[in-house]
């Protein structure tokens, strides 16, 4: 039961030094989010993907830091439960006022998971369900900025109000041509609403909501906001990128929900925003993508910790509304991963197995290593993001026979009996998608040539974005690539993974002799970095409709010299661009900037 009265003095000063170190952390967090505009402006590409990196790391320092406070000063370790229950309700009451208060709630969670055994994790312990509400939570403060700007243009003052949304963010950068750029916006915008803007009727409430601070990511700033017009709500984002001479550029207007879907998608690294008030852009995200979980865009804010946490409870909600049972995943077994789902959930479940079969030569901490080095980088919108668990009940009743029959064999150290619930102490949760190999296995049964060339494409594409973000996939076999709702193909088995950098790319030498030749043994020294493209060909290309689209878009990656050549320019420093959006929609090859009859949209 929650106590009706404080009985033990300890427990507001536990509560205080709890928000102590959240607030100690969303300060920090937010510094760092707030230099991201300065590097943009300086065009410090490295400086921008070191921070999202070390971004990352922040609330693990801050949770440590916490606990060891709370054992120093308090020795948590020994409270009581009705001590945690009564500084639990401290801490709610703190949390009244506070701008940050799911994430503080969050916090608290994190902190006691790692002082409590999880035997105390019932509703009276944590936050199971959220204490304070975050709705019209908005910063009153007379100094402080609100969650979005709203502008009240007319036909008339449209190209300047535009021009002035732009300028209220004070990039300290020169843009080559704003005016030609917002000519293009509108256009664009024209385009997409299928009228000219000259006759479209303007409502009582016509205006452009902006959030009020820019997202930045990789070599991008995105503006994010929506056009309304009586019932209509039209998203927009605005790309600003640099030019060749260090100019800016507004690179394209995105107006549709897939796009922004494909900007916010779970295989790009996170974004850098200041944000004061968190809940109110995930409120204002989700009124532009509404079929993007809450979850999902915390994360792309690099709030994931409460993504997590947010995800949780939406799986719970999930088991308690569903009947179907765990399984292992269709296709083709991993040797490292042992890998399952619920049908009625997009999402995969993978855990790693406690042995491996030759030629495999990893541990589990290494495996752990790689998929902490993807979350850390750029995934360039081509490597699924992943979910992190420890210590996950599952219902034994809701798990397949076959399946526990895996798990005991494959990964026993990993599972504990607990009653009627089954305890995995580390498990990855990531998006489902089609395996490619499956993918292009019913592709070809249908004889559906344009899938084949479309997924083909993609593979190749994929593998080229990987290399640009100097990513080796060390595996490229097509069960490591997924399909997308959106049908882009995604790399999503890390095991193998390497850094281009630390590859020693390498033709196969000639045979020495006819006896080389003929032997199906390997005459020549390999190192444990030496990759040989040109051997990739046997295990890819087997399937003559796949081999000919491959070599038709794809044939430079079997040749070294590809490789290598990416090696040599990232070593050089250079600084990869990517698109997540359609290079079609780019304004540098669309005819917006080109199409002298269009005239001026002013």
């Amino acid at each position: 039961m929650f106590p009706h009265r404080i009985t033990d003095p300890r427990a507001y000063d536990i509560a205080r030094a709890m928000l102590d170190g959240f607030n100690r952390h969303y300060t920090l967090f937010r510094q760092a989010s707030a230099l991201a505009q300065a590097r943009f402006e300086q065009a410090d590409w490295q400086g921008q993907q070191r921070a999202q990196a070390q971004r990352i790391e922040f609330y693990d320092r801050r949770v440590a830091e916490a606990v060891d406070r709370l054992r120093n000063e308090f020795r948590a370790d020994e409270l009581s439960g009705a001590t945690w229950q009564q500084a639990k309700l401290q801490y709610i009451g703190l949390l009244t006022n506070h701008h940050q208060p799911e994430l503080a709630e969050t916090f608290f969670n994190s902190v006691t998971s790692r002082l409590l055994h999880r035997s105390y994790f019932r509703n009276d312990f944590i936050f199971v369900r959220p204490a304070i509400s975050t709705e019209y939570i908005e910063n009153e403060e007379p100094a402080s900025q609100p969650t979005y700007r709203a502008y009240y243009p007319t036909r008339d003052t449209l190209h300047e109000t535009l021009v002035r949304i732009i300028h209220n963010f004070r990039l300290e950068r020169e843009f080559e041509d704003l005016d030609r750029d917002v000519d293009a916006v509108l256009r664009a915008m024209q385009s997409e609403l299928k009228l000219p803007l000259a006759t479209w009727t303007l409502r009582a409430n016509f205006q452009i909501q902006v959030l009020s601070s820019l997202f930045f990511r990789n070599k991008g700033a995105y503006l994010v906001g929506k056009v309304i017009n009586g019932y209509t709500e039209l998203p927009m984002c605005l790309p600003i990128l640099h030019n060749d001479r260090g100019q800016l550029v507004i690179d394209t207007a995105l107006f549709r929900e897939d796009d922004l879907l494909l900007v916010f998608s779970f295989a790009r690294a996170y974004f850098m925003v200041d944000m004061e008030v968190p809940s109110a852009y995930v409120q204002f995200l989700r009124g532009l993508m509404p079929r993007k979980a809450r979850a999902e865009l915390y994360n792309a804010l690099g709030l994931q910790k409460h993504g997590k946490n947010l995800f949780y409870r939406d799986m719970l909600a999930h088991l308690r509304h569903s009947s179907d049972r765990f399984r292992i995943a269709p296709g083709i077994k991993g040797m490292v991963m042992l890998v399952f789902d619920l049908p009625s959930f997009p999402y995969v479940f993978k855990v790693i197995k406690d042995f491996y079969p030759a030629p495999k030569d990893t541990s589990r901490e290494q495996i752990k290593g790689k998929y902490l080095l993807v979350k850390q980088h750029d995934r360039v919108g081509r490597m699924a993001d992943t979910l992190e668990y420890s210590n996950v009940a599952f219902p034994r009743a809701r798990l397949e026979d076959e399946l526990v029959a895996e798990m005991k064999h494959f990964c026993p150290s990993l599972i504990e009996e607990d009653g009627d619930m089954w305890i995995i102490k580390h498990v990855y949760i990531e998006r489902r998608m089609i395996p490619l190999n499956i993918y292009l296995q019913d592709a070809v049964r249908d004889g559906a040539q344009a899938q084949i060339e479309q997924a083909v494409v993609e593979y190749g594409n994929a593998i080229k974005d990987l290399v640009a973000a100097n990513i080796f996939p060390g595996d490229m076999l097509w069960k490591n690539f997924g399909v997308t709702r959106h049908g882009k193909v995604v790399f999503y088995d890390y095991d193998e993974i390497e850094y281009i950098t630390d590859c020693n790319f390498r033709r196969v030498p000639a045979p020495r002799n006819e006896e080389d030749e003929m032997s199906g043994e390997i005459w020549y020294a390999v190192g444990p970095k030496d990759v040989f493209p040109e051997t990739f060909g046997p295990f890819l290309l087997g399937n003559p409709a796949v081999r000919d689209v491959f070599m038709r878009h794809h044939g430079d990656l079997l040749n070294a010299d590809f490789w290598q050549g990416h090696k040599d320019r990232i070593v050089a420093g250079q600084v990869h661009d990517v698109f997540p959006y359609e290079p079609s929609k780019r304004f540098s090859v669309s005819s917006f900037h080109s199409d002298s009859n269009q005239g001026e949209l002013r």
